[in-house]
């Protein structure tokens, strides 16, 4: 599982597609303050976790996400809720709404999937 540190490498490389460590430290810098070896090296642990991929073939090696935005995630979510709330996905829910924070379409967005998963089981 990626750290919060490796999720903002893994944020930008979904976002921005494959960068290399430059591009990676130059956005990264703008929120905090870090050093360009620090990047280096955070991606270079990345790589022997197999959270990213590099392409040798340029003089300025280039990272991707070895996975998929959504399956990371999905892993996450899961973990979360293996950990923390005993396998229910409805706990989780509860609580996550009970946070806050949700938009108005996400409330919506929430609400048809909920009513999908009624009618499916009917």
């Amino acid at each position: 599982m990626p750290t919060d540190a490796e999720l903002s490498v893994l944020r930008l490389l979904w976002s921005k597609g494959p960068s290399t460590v430059r591009q990676l430290y130059e956005d990264l810098s703008k929120e905090r303050d870090l050093g360009y070896t620090t990047v280096l090296k955070a991606v270079q642990v990345m790589r022997e976790k197999g959270l990213v991929t590099r392409d040798d073939s340029e003089r300025s090696h280039v990272y991707r996400a070895a996975a998929a935005e959504s399956d990371t995630k999905g892993q996450l979510v899961s973990n979360l809720m293996a950990k923390a709330f005993s396998g229910s996905a409805s706990q989780l829910l509860v609580h996550a709404l009970k946070e806050g924070g949700s938009l108005p379409s996400e409330l919506d967005a929430i609400q048809q999937l909920i009513d999908e998963a009624r009618r499916s089981r009917s």
